[in-house]
């Protein structure tokens, strides 16, 4: 029966929506009119008329209905715009005149930093992870050591193990079947996922790590090789994590040998990083999915980079770099460099040697003498 009653609210959800995605799992939105989104975002409602026009959810151009809000700042959807049943859409001035006349337009020098600020107010819920099971305290099946000191307002889901003088700050919520080893120190408002496992680390305020990350476990040290079998290097460093960080899930972030491994303030992170050991990231950098880090990098702040980038060790990346996806760097990124690549290189001059090859590649196709040969 109770699977039967889920499978019907899906299918009612995409009736009434037309498949769209449903928040059903956060907490609904506040009807609101258009005069108070207006005044929200900082935009301007064009027909002051429609001001009472109440909008319920938020919703993709092609997926809104009279009720949602939606935005457009990307000729390339031009024909979703066209084609839109959305109540209202934030957009900018110079699109402003392709928008239907059925549609309220909300005019905003910048439509989706105006889109995300009304969908961070109406779903701040979904901003950072919460207590899976709803805890206001400490579950009774977490194990607590009792030299650990946990400051009021921690919430601990069940089955999590916290060790010995590990000190945890207030607003933290720390996931069912953590393990926190002993001494680390973590700060206040900050969520530690599902089954992540912590230890030798110093972690900031707000910083969240999502479930399944690994955290303080010693680098891949073997640094003496011989016939006789690998010397492993002692990993006697630790992890600092700074404030405002966010850790994807699966991310693996080793400590460090002789020096520390360092996420430096505002750094987001994506699923499945590996960071090796005695890497320094610096502040507010942008990493995503599956890049590999080899140990003893230095990143500068603001640095971007994209999804599986490997990066070999003891290399300097400058402040403000960018490396595109799937590229491979061995060599040194300077500020501000736009690179990309296998291997590497900057950006204009990578593209110029595809294009090269491309053009050599046709020119012995279109040779009569290469007629026949595989």
């Amino acid at each position: 029966m109770i699977a039967q009653n889920r499978a019907s609210g899906v299918t009612a959800g995409r009736t009434a929506t037309g498949g769209m995605a449903q928040p059903i799992f956060f907490k609904q939105p506040p009807s609101s009119t258009l005069a108070e989104i207006a005044a929200l975002t900082k935009s301007v409602l064009v027909d002051p008329a429609r001001g009472g026009h109440v909008i319920r959810g938020l919703a993709s151009l092609d997926e809104a209905g009279p009720m949602h809000l939606a935005f457009f700042d990307n000729h390339k959807y031009a024909d979703q715009l066209a084609a839109t049943k959305a109540g209202a859409c934030l957009v900018s001035p110079r699109f402003e005149p392709q928008v239907p006349a059925h549609v309220a337009v909300l005019r905003a020098a910048q439509p989706f930093r105006a889109f995300v600020q009304i969908s961070r107010e109406w779903h701040e819920d979904a901003l950072r992870p919460q207590t899976w099971f709803d805890n206001a305290g400490i579950a009774p099946s977490a194990i607590i050591d009792p030299s650990a000191h946990l400051e009021d307002g921690v919430i601990v889901d069940p089955l999590a193990v916290i060790g010995p003088r590990v000190e945890i700050g207030a607003g933290t919520v720390i996931g069912a079947g953590a393990v926190i080893g002993a001494e680390v120190r973590i700060g206040r408002d900050c969520n530690v996922g599902a089954r992540t496992a912590i230890q030798f680390s110093l972690i900031g305020n707000n910083v969240l790590i999502h479930p399944g990350c690994s955290i303080g476990q010693d680098g891949f040290g073997f640094m003496v090789f011989g016939p006789e079998g690998h010397l492993k290097v002692p990993q006697t460093g630790r992890v600092l994590i700074q404030n405002h960080v966010e850790i994807g899930a699966n991310t693996t972030i080793d400590r460090g040998s002789l020096r520390d491994t360092v996420i430096g303030e505002g750094t987001k992170i994506d699923n499945q990083v590996q960071i090796g050991h005695n890497v320094t990231i610096g502040r507010h950098c942008v990493l995503a999915a599956q890049i590999g880090l080899a140990g003893s990098l230095t990143i500068g702040d603001n640095v971007a980079l994209g999804a599986k980038v490997g990066i070999n060790n003891h290399l300097k990346i400058g402040d403000g770099a960018q490396v595109t996806a799937m590229s491979a760097v061995k060599d040194d990124v300077p500020p501000n460099g736009r690179w990309g690549g296998y291997f590497a290189k900057p950006t204009r001059q990578w593209f110029r040697e595809i294009v090269a090859v491309e053009r050599l590649a046709q020119a012995g196709a279109a040779d009569p003498k290469n007629e026949g040969r595989e």
